[in-house]
């Protein structure tokens, strides 16, 4: 036993000046540190530790204790930052019955593959929008080394109305749960309720609050756009989240219940399907972020036209058109100038596939610049990181992509990520 406890001392010992503040030199042949549209030349971005320290103009040469990360050949950006994602599930066609079937040391288990396959894409940084709870697991597996995967920010539980998007009991017999979920597994019906729903949230580890406003596509309800919380909830989530220091982001279809949310004051409306003009003017007046989705609802789309049985019935109707919809609402919310930040929904589609979502941002209009900004500077802003992740900077996380050409002029590059460095690790794709 002693000599066991010895040897993995001396592992321990051995590791620690790589742990403490290792220092390389990334050569890069482009660089876009998103300060501007600029894209400089044959740069070396100096990373200690978990820090870039600064940025210099040539390849610098290395000291004999310093390694020099290759990345000539490509043009290196921030890590990229997806603000709408579900790191412990993916959908699939056993997706209704293993809410019955899977435990939440399973879901956790999958959790991990999916942040590592995200982390992989190039998004270092991501905002998990509720679960059974296994997110909160995964995203502590990740902070404390034991798993890769990008930084995660978690809401642990959506908070949803008895029989709305976010009740997993909704389609299913009576009797199979007495009692019903209630505010702890985040079922909340009235202030009250809605109070100790997030306050519970936050015990568990939350930081931030999801709330469903309106019904959904993929839950079993009926509808998936009516209003679900009345004005008064809505506050009640708002004001309890916000006084313990957290953001609450409003899943919204429905152009009502998007309206209450935004009065309520939330920070973000996720989807947005039906939102008016009025609405989204109400949004930019407010400061309100849009999160819009688009793989998602594509996904959805030709899934329910082109999979006969993927979805059931009663979500199969809910899931037609959705794409091209949410396509017309980011145009519209573009043109009038509301605040937008990358969202994919990763998870309704494969994870690790989040990149498509620039493509479909592109074909709503955005310019490539913007398109960059929505999943850098922005998601970092919606997130309260914009002093340490989202440019390339001193002093900011070490968090950088390396792509094969230039994304201000082919988007669609960025699904092809060659490597990735996440707090100054290096991970290789290619």
């Amino acid at each position: 036993m002693k000599q066991r406890y010895l040897l993995t001392l001396a592992g321990l010992l051995l590791e620690l000046p790589l742990l403490l503040a290792q220092t390389r030199y990334v050569h890069c042949g482009r660089l876009l540190t998103m300060s501007d549209e600029r894209v400089q030349e044959k740069m070396t971005v100096v990373v200690q530790g978990d820090t870039i320290a600064r940025i210099e103009a040539g390849y610098l040469t290395a000291p004999a204790d310093v390694q020099v990360v290759d990345w000539r050949d490509y043009t290196v950006l921030p890590g990229l930052i997806d603000c709408h994602v579900h790191i412990e599930w993916e959908q699939s066609r056993s997706s209704y019955t293993d809410v019955y079937k899977l435990n939440d040391t399973e879901s956790a288990i999958r959790g991990v593959v999916y942040a590592e396959r995200t982390l992989r894409a190039g998004f270092t940084t991501v905002r998990d929008l509720g679960g059974r709870g296994a997110n909160i697991a995964v995203r502590n597996a990740i902070r404390q080394g034991w798993v890769p995967g990008p930084r995660v920010l978690t809401a642990g539980k959506a908070i949803s109305i008895t029989g709305g998007h976010g009740d997993h009991t909704t389609g299913s017999r009576f009797d199979l749960f007495d009692p019903p979920p209630g505010f702890t597994e985040g079922i909340a019906d009235g202030p009250d309720a809605c109070r100790a729903a997030v306050r519970h949230q936050v015990r568990r580890g939350a930081d931030l609050i999801k709330v469903t406003a309106t019904g959904g596509v993929l839950s079993l309800a009926r509808d998936g756009l009516l209003p679900h919380y009345a004005e008064d909830e809505l506050v009640a989530i708002v004001r309890t989240a916000q006084d313990l220091g957290l953001r609450v982001a409003a899943h919204a279809h429905g152009d009502e219940g998007a309206r209450r949310a935004i009065a309520a004051g939330v920070h973000s409306i996720e989807h947005g399907t039906f939102m008016s003009d009025q609405t989204l003017q109400m949004m930019r007046t407010a400061g309100t972020w849009y999160v819009p989705t688009l793989t998602a609802g594509w996904a959805v789309n030709d899934s329910a036209l082109y999979a006969p049985g993927f979805f059931p019935e009663e979500v199969r109707p809910k899931a037609l058109g959705i794409g091209s919809k949410i396509t017309e609402t980011l145009r519209r919310a573009y043109q009038q100038g509301v605040k937008i930040a990358f969202g994919s929904d990763a998870g309704v589609f494969p994870h690790g596939k989040n990149a498509l979502e620039f493509h479909y941002m592109a074909r709503a209009g955005m310019k490539p610049w913007d398109i960059l900004r929505s999943a850098t500077v922005n998601a970092a802003e919606l997130l309260g990181l914009e002093k340490h992740i989202g440019r390339i900077a001193p002093g900011y996380a070490a968090d950088l992509v390396a792509v094969r050409n230039n994304p201000l002029e082919n988007i669609r590059t960025l699904e092809h990520v060659v490597a990735v460095m996440r707090a100054g690790r290096v991970l290789i794709n290619e």
